[in-house]
């Protein structure tokens, strides 16, 4: 479900010289619009991630634990960003900070690091999807000191001798590199220009640079690559998990007026004792007690959505049968239910079609589709302040074509003023 379009990839930029460089070049490559967020001339760092695709925050010449404009917002947007599974790449400071977002700390002392030094790789880096190529050992541009203190079940992808945390991961999509992986030569260059007192403490640095660049790019290329990649792939999902996230837990409480609207919607699906139904796109749960009540206690009820926080907000409110899936591809196997209820789900995915047909996979002949929306279409345009728009694909002469083409007969259509129906059976011919 896709309720925001996707913004693309910010990067938190905390100094002129400390600019995306390679990891920039890899998202362009990919498609990816980048908004750059330059904190060190004044802008704001956004309140939430929604929207985003992903999140990249790069170096800075302080330290995480020192505070800066803009600390306590990052801290905060860091966060939100891993709790809505929103894919992040931290960069030198930016490493430190996500570090101590999840739980971790940054902490004063070892002294600085700088200069074309190696790094290891460790044993879980083969089944890293950005390290998985990476060889055991790489030289690097290190420009960084202070150790830092990863939270529980961050996994090191990369370490040396002096500071272990050299690369790590946070769940499932969230990295820290506290060496410059992104640097080119014009990296280099801004580096030693804006820190000449440092540069001179690894006097072969600039010299060295075309030798150990030439080296270090294919390595460097991969990682960014396949992070790009990664956003791209999951941009509608993470785009949906942002917005959901931050409302999961007041969501029903919204919306509370509409569940006799709700059970009256489901109660035209026709179901008997002992079926099995799917709420897919569920949120909190608002239908599964209604659908409970048609299949009694001897059916089968699930309800499937994309955004944790929404299986938990259901779950804290004693409902079952809550799968973590993507509309389009279910975890169910072909003609395993009796019903498929939708609520305001399928004009949001990307490739409608694909839902509809996918839904119409896990449903037995004969089986029943419900659409439902609180509100009619018109409503809902009247609302957003814009016209009823002839595309939209609830409006019937989409619809019907769309259902017919993807196994489904409709069988009622209603768009009324307080809220919108379609009811469909599966083909048996």
């Amino acid at each position: 479900m896709s309720w925001v379009e996707p913004a693309g990839v910010l990067v938190v930029q905390h100094a002129p010289h400390e600019g995306p460089y390679a990891i920039g070049t890899a998202l362009a490559a990919a498609g990816l619009p980048v908004r750059v967020c330059r904190t060190w001339a004044g802008d704001p760092v956004p309140e939430s991630p929604t929207g985003l695709a992903a999140l990249v925050v790069m170096g800075g010449p302080t330290a995480a634990y020192e505070d800066f404009a803009g600390r306590s917002a990052e801290l905060a947007l860091l966060r939100s960003a891993l709790e809505a599974e929103v894919p992040v790449l931290g960069v030198c400071l930016g490493a430190q900070l996500l570090a101590m977002a999840a739980g971790g700390a940054a902490r004063p002392g070892g002294g600085q690091q700088i200069g074309w030094e190696e790094v290891r790789t460790t044993s879980a880096a083969p089944a890293d999807p950005l390290f998985v190529e990476v060889p055991e050992r790489l030289r690097v541009l290190h420009w960084h000191g202070d150790p830092v203190d990863l939270p529980a079940g961050a996994t090191v992808l990369a370490s040396c001798d002096r500071y272990r945390a050299q690369a790590f991961r946070i769940g499932a999509s969230a990295w820290g590199l506290r060496f410059h992986l992104e640097a080119d030569k014009a990296a280099v260059d801004a580096f030693a220009a804006a820190f000449p007192d440092e540069a001179a403490t690894a006097p072969d640095l600039r010299e060295s640079a075309p030798a150990e660049l030439a080296a270090l790019a294919p390595h460097r290329d991969s990682v960014f690559e396949r992070f790009a990649a990664l956003v791209a792939s999951r941009a509608t999902a993470t785009t949906t998990r942002a917005f959901f996230t931050p409302r999961a837990a007041n969501w029903e409480e919204r919306f509370a007026a509409d569940g006799p609207r709700y059970a009256a919607a489901v109660a035209r699906m026709e179901l008997r004792p002992g079926q099995r139904v799917l709420d897919v796109g569920c949120g909190s749960g608002r239908a599964l007690p209604a659908l409970r009540t048609e299949v009694g206690d001897e059916g089968v009820v699930l309800g499937a959505d994309l955004t944790p926080a929404m299986l938990t907000a259901a779950a804290e409110k004693g409902r079952t049968g809550l799968l973590l899936a993507d509309a389009c591809r279910l975890p169910l196997p072909a003609r395993s239910l009796d019903g498929v209820f939708s609520a305001g789900l399928v004009d949001h995915v990307p490739d409608p079609e694909a839902a509809l047909r996918e839904w119409a996979r896990v449903t037995a002949l004969g089986g029943v589709l419900l659409l439902f929306h609180p509100s009619g279409r018109a409503e809902r345009a009247a609302r957003h302040g814009r016209p009823l728009d002839p595309a939209d694909l609830l409006a019937e002469e989409n619809l019907r074509p769309a259902l017919d083409a993807t196994g489904w007969d409709m069988t009622c259509y209603e768009d009324a003023g307080h809220h919108f129906l379609a009811r469909a059976v599966r083909r048996t011919g």
